[in-house]
């Protein structure tokens, strides 16, 4: 069994990750989805056994990729901030191509709002944002892989 802590759109918001640090160094890995460079660098540094982390559209000159994928156990997991795939338009496209990349699960983020939904075999996971939800609060998500099972909890507190 496998956990991991999945944010995005930290936009700068140390104190919000900070909060966060002894969940990050109890679970096996730590996936940062774009729009906080900064906070994804200094994770990777703090824990670089464990950190996965990919630009968005609000970090420029880019220190990570755009995706990436990850494989844990017997899951196979895209991850990406969205933003390349129109997520605040329609997720069939982001879906489309987790399935064309063999992948059971994709994480993103962009919309700054957490979401756990399904699409043509595809589980898609938003953690929302530790800096700007759309709600009240900041989210992230926790992911727990068993085998090929997955089990995802968004997590919401204000931790600012």
């Amino acid at each position: 069994m496998k956990r991991i802590v999945i944010l995005s759109d930290t936009h700068g918001n140390c104190k919000g990750v900070d909060a966060l640090r002894p969940i990050f160094a109890e679970n096996d890995y730590i996936v940062h989805l774009g729009d906080g460079a900064w906070e994804a660098r200094t994770l990777l540094q703090e824990f670089p056994e464990k950190t996965y982390a990919c630009a968005g559209n609000c970090d420029f000159a880019p220190l990570f990729p755009y995706e990436g994928i990850l494989e844990v156990e017997q899951v196979r997991i895209l991850y990406c901030h969205g933003h390349r795939y129109g997520v605040k338009s329609s997720l069939t496209h982001l879906a489309f191509e987790a399935k064309k990349k063999g992948c059971d699960i994709v994480l993103y983020g962009h919309t700054h709002t957490a979401l756990i939904t399904e699409l043509d075999g595809v589980t898609l996971i938003n953690p929302g944002s530790a800096k700007y939800p759309v709600a009240e609060g900041g989210s992230y998500c926790y992911l727990v892989i068993n085998g090929n099972k997955a089990t995802p909890v968004i997590v919401g507190e204000s931790f600012f």
